[in-house]
């Protein structure tokens, strides 16, 4: 589909269609695409850009990346679609393993999500068919089964337009959990240790760009980033920021998005 350079919402069609070729790929499931909208109305709220709290959240997850012994990126559909190649930067440059996880899962998905990400790059993806033989705890959806070599062993995840349930069981396993939501307001949000309150596409690109900066400071200069860092504070911030946009809109002309 060619959209207009002037358009005035180029950019969200464009992810949109990102979002209907990695369906006809077979990457993105069709709740997928329902799931994005939802992330899509709070990407309105907080301003479709980046703001303060995301980006010192970024910092952390960035720290706990580069200070952890055994991270890894669990991907979905939606983010296989939306920045496969980003992805696969941003775990050369922390040095994370990157798993498949699928709540819609099936053996077609996480093959063709392989695949894909392999074409952008990796050299190794796990989660996949017989790699999946592990299993978190007191977790019953297909988001159970994943790999004793990557996600069963890590001591931080990133995880990028997770479920609450997953995160929680996660986190009841000792493990520093990094979701990406544009939700504040959401079980994944609360239950993070790091919650990076803005959209995947403008997120990983800039951990990548933090990634290889940050990966020059020393040990004690990150764990000094990560021990600063407050997730109640930035889950407080971004809803007073959402607040404070629709009084401002509330109260003025309102103009077309």
């Amino acid at each position: 589909m060619w959209i207009p350079p002037g358009h005035p919402r180029r950019e969200s069609l464009l992810i949109r269609e990102k979002l209907v070729e990695g369906f006809k790929k077979g990457l993105v499931a069709p709740e997928g695409l329902i799931a994005h909208g939802r992330g899509e109305c709070f990407d309105y709220l907080i301003g479709e850009s980046t703001q303060p709290f995301a980006d010192r959240a970024m910092n952390a997850a960035v720290a706990a990346l580069l200070l952890a012994k055994h991270p890894v990126i669990s991907v979905n559909g939606n983010t296989a679609a939306l920045v496969p190649r980003e992805v696969v930067e941003l775990a050369r440059e922390v040095n994370a393993k990157i798993e498949v996880n699928l709540f819609y899962r099936t053996r077609e998905r996480e093959e063709a999500i392989d695949k894909w990400l392999r074409e952008h790059g990796a050299v190794e993806v796990l989660g996949v068919g017989e790699d999946a033989s592990a299993t978190i705890p007191e977790l019953f959806s297909e988001r159970r089964r994943v790999s004793p070599r990557g996600i069963l062993v890590a001591d931080v995840v990133l995880v990028p337009l997770e479920d609450g349930d997953r995160t929680e069981a996660l986190r009841k396993m000792g493990k520093t959990v990094i979701a990406i939501d544009l939700n504040p307001l959401s079980r994944t949000s609360r239950a993070a240790s790091i919650t990076i309150v803005d959209n995947v596409v403008r997120t990983i690109p800039l951990m990548v760009e933090k990634a290889k900066v940050m990966k020059k400071m020393s040990r004690s200069e990150l764990e000094s980033v990560l021990r600063e860092y407050d997730n109640n504070k930035t889950l407080q911030e971004a809803l007073r920021h959402i607040l404070s946009r629709l009084g401002e809109l509330s109260s003025s002309k309102l103009t077309l998005f």
